[in-house]
C-alpha cells in the first residue's frame, strides 16, 4: 500500500484550479469580468430587528410549554442579552463603527431528561423571533474529512433556511441535540471520531469564525469555483461568520446523576456542607463544570457554554396539563384526524386522567402521550371512516374497554348509516319529480334493499338509484300518471330487476289505455 497522504481540501483546491488552468486556457482572456457577477446567495443591509422583553418571550412559550418555569425564564433571558447585543453590533457596523464591543457570548447547554420540551423550547423561541433555526444530533457529525457529517454544514444549512440571505442566517439559532452522546471516555488516545474530535469541531463554531459556504471536500463546489475563477468572475461572499449566530445544545446526561449525588454526599463532610435546600433541589439544578468533565465533556467546551438551563422530569399532573391546557396538545391532532372522516371527537376529563397516567408510566416524557394516544384509539381509526359513526366520546369507559366500545359504536353506525341512505334515496326521488313531473316512492322493502346494496357495495346512494333507475325518465312517458294524483310506489321488485319493472309497469299501462279506448268505441 502507498504511503502518499490523500491531500487536505487546500492542496486539492489548488491542484483543481492547475488543472483548470491546463485543461481549458484562456489565452488572451480578460482578467476583469464583464459586468457583475452572480452572487451564490442574497445579502441584505436591513437592521437587524429585535425588540422582545423576557417578559414577553416566556408568556409566548407558556403557551405551548407546561412546567419548566426556571428553563424558560433562563433561555428567555439569555436569548434577548444575545440578540440585543446583534442588534447593537449591526447597527454599529452599519454606521461604520469600528470600536469593538467586550461581550460574553450567551451560547446555552439545556440539560433534563427525555420528552420535557427541550427542543420544543428552543423551536418556539425562533418561531417568535422569525429567525432561521437548524436542528441536529450531535451523533451523526464527526471531525472534518472523517467520517459522519461536517458541522460546519449546520451553519451552511442556516443559509439554506434563510433562503440564501446570508445577514439572515448569521442571526440563526443552531440546536444541537443529544451532546451527552459524545462523551469521551476517561483516558482515550489519539483521534476519538464519536467524543473529542466532534466537541473540538463544534466548540469552534460557538465562538466568531468564517464558516465557507462551500464544503472543502464537496468535490462538485469546489470545482465549479475554479470554474467561475476561469470564466473571470469574481466570487461573491463565499463565507458566513459565527459571531452572532446562538449555539444551544441539550442532552439527557442520565449518567451525570450519579456525579452530581455523589458530589453532594462528599460535601456532607466538613466545610463546606450542603445545606437541606440545596440538597433538597433536582439534580439538574446543581451541576458544575467540574460534573460536566467528570461526564466526558471538553473543559473548553463547557466553557463555551455559561448559560446553563434544567429541564425537570414530567409527572402524571404535568402531562394531565400538557394535554389540557398546551395549545400544542395532540389532542388537537387527533381531533383533526377524525373530524377529516366527519367524526367529532370529544376527549371527557376522565380519559384525560388516564392517559395521562398511562403516558407517565412510559417513561418518555410528553412523548409517551403520543405513544399512549396511538396505541388506545388504533383501531377507532381505521374502523369508524365510513362506518356511519359521526361522534366519538373518548371517556374512562373506552379507555377499560376498547373492544367493547369500539363494537358498540360501529352497530349504531350501521344504523345512522342506514337512516342517511334512506334519506339520501328519498331525496333522489324528490329530485326525480322536480325534473320528469312524476312521483315516485320507494315502498319501505325496497328501501331496505337499496341501503343493503350500497353498504355492500360501498357507494354512493345518489349514484347507485341513477344507475339503476337510468332508463325511468323515457319509460314513465308510456304511464299516463298525473302529478296531482297519487304516487307510484316502486317496490322490492323495482330494486331488484329495475328494468324488468318498467317493462312491466308499461306494458300493464298500454294495456289499460288499450282497454280504456276500446271501452270508449264500444260506448260511443
Amino acid at each position: 500500500m502507498s504511503d502518499s497522504k490523500f491531500p487536505d481540501p487546500e492542496e486539492m483546491q489548488r491542484r483543481l484550479q492547475a488543472f483548470f488552468q491546463s485543461a481549458f486556457p484562456q489565452s488572451g482572456a480578460a482578467t476583469e469580468p464583464v459586468g457583475e457577477p452572480e452572487l451564490p446567495t442574497k445579502l441584505k443591509d436591513d437592521t437587524f430587528d429585535f425588540h422582545l422583553t423576557p417578559r414577553e418571550i416566556k408568556a409566548h412559550l407558556d403557551r405551548f410549554v407546561i412546567q419548566q418555569d426556571d428553563a424558560k425564564k433562563v433561555l428567555s433571558i439569555a436569548v434577548c442579552d444575545h440578540y440585543n447585543h446583534a442588534k447593537l453590533l449591526h447597527e454599529r457596523t452599519q454606521r461604520g463603527e469600528a470600536t469593538p464591543l467586550e461581550y460574553a457570548k450567551q451560547n446555552i447547554i439545556v440539560i433534563g431528561p427525555t420528552g420535557v420540551g427541550k427542543t420544543y423550547l428552543i423551536r418556539h423561541i425562533a418561531d417568535l423571533i422569525g429567525v432561521p433555526f437548524v436542528k441536529a444530533d450531535a451523533t451523526k457529525f464527526s471531525e472534518t474529512g472523517y467520517v459522519g457529517g461536517d458541522v460546519e454544514d449546520l451553519v451552511r444549512e442556516l443559509v439554506q433556511k434563510a433562503d440564501g440571505d446570508v445577514s439572515k442566517a448569521e442571526h440563526g439559532i443552531i440546536y444541537i441535540d443529544e451532546v451527552d452522546k459524545i462523551a469521551t471516555a476517561g483516558g482515550s488516545i489519539g483521534r476519538d471520531v464519536s467524543g473529542r474530535g466532534v466537541q473540538t469541531a463544534i466548540l469552534k463554531l460557538m465562538e466568531e469564525t468564517e464558516v465557507s459556504l462551500r464544503n472543502p471536500m464537496d468535490l462538485a463546489g469546489q470545482m465549479q469555483a475554479v470554474m467561475e475563477v476561469q470564466r473571470g468572475g469574481k466570487p461573491g461572499r463565499q463565507s458566513v461568520n459565527t459571531r452572532s449566530i446562538l449555539f444551544i445544545v441539550s442532552g439527557a446526561f442520565s449518567r451525570l446523576k450519579d456525579i452530581v449525588e455523589k458530589r453532594r454526599r462528599h460535601a456532607q463532610i466538613g466545610f463546606g456542607a450542603a445545606s437541606e435546600g440545596d440538597a433538597l433541589k433536582p439534580w439538574q439544578h446543581e451541576v458544575t463544570t467540574a460534573d460536566f468533565v467528570e461526564y466526558g465533556m471538553e473543559a473548553e467546551f463547557i466553557g463555551r457554554l455559561p448559560v446553563r438551563v434544567a429541564c425537570d422530569a414530567l409527572d402524571a399532573g404535568d402531562l394531565r396539563r400538557i394535554l389540557a391546557e398546551s395549545e400544542g396538545s395532540i389532542l388537537r391532532q387527533y381531533e383533526r384526524s377524525f373530524l377529516a372522516y366527519g367524526i367529532e371527537a370529544v376527549f371527557e376529563d376522565d380519559a384525560l386522567d388516564r392517559i395521562a397516567a398511562m403516558a407517565a408510566e412510559e417513561g418518555t416524557g410528553a412523548r409517551g402521550l403520543l405513544t399512549v394516544c396511538e396505541r388506545l384509539l388504533r383501531d377507532f381509526k381505521f374502523d369508524l371512516p365510513g362506518s356511519g359513526v359521526t361522534s366519538l366520546k373518548v371517556d374512562a369507559d373506552l379507555i377499560d374497554r376498547p373492544s367493547a366500545r369500539l363494537a358498540t359504536l360501529l352497530q349504531c353506525g350501521l344504523g345512522e348509516k342506514a337512516q342517511v341512505l334512506r334519506r339520501a334515496a328519498t331525496e333522489f326521488l324528490t329530485r326525480f319529480e322536480q325534473s320528469h313531473g312524476v312521483a315516485l316512492r320507494f315502498s319501505s322493502e325496497a328501501l331496505d334493499l337499496l341501503v343493503e346494496k350500497a353498504t355492500t357495495e360501498k357507494r354512493p346512494m345518489r349514484e347507485l338509484c341513477t344507475e339503476l333507475f337510468k332508463d325511468y325518465e323515457f319509460g314513465l312517458r308510456f304511464v299516463q300518471r298525473s302529478p296531482e294524483g297519487a304516487p307510484l310506489i316502486l317496490p322490492r321488485a323495482a330494486v331488484e330487476a329495475p328494468d324488468k319493472f318498467l317493462s312491466e309497469l308499461v306494458v300493464q299501462a298500454y294495456r289499460e289505455r288499450t282497454t280504456h279506448e276500446s271501452s270508449s268505441d264500444a260506448a260511443s
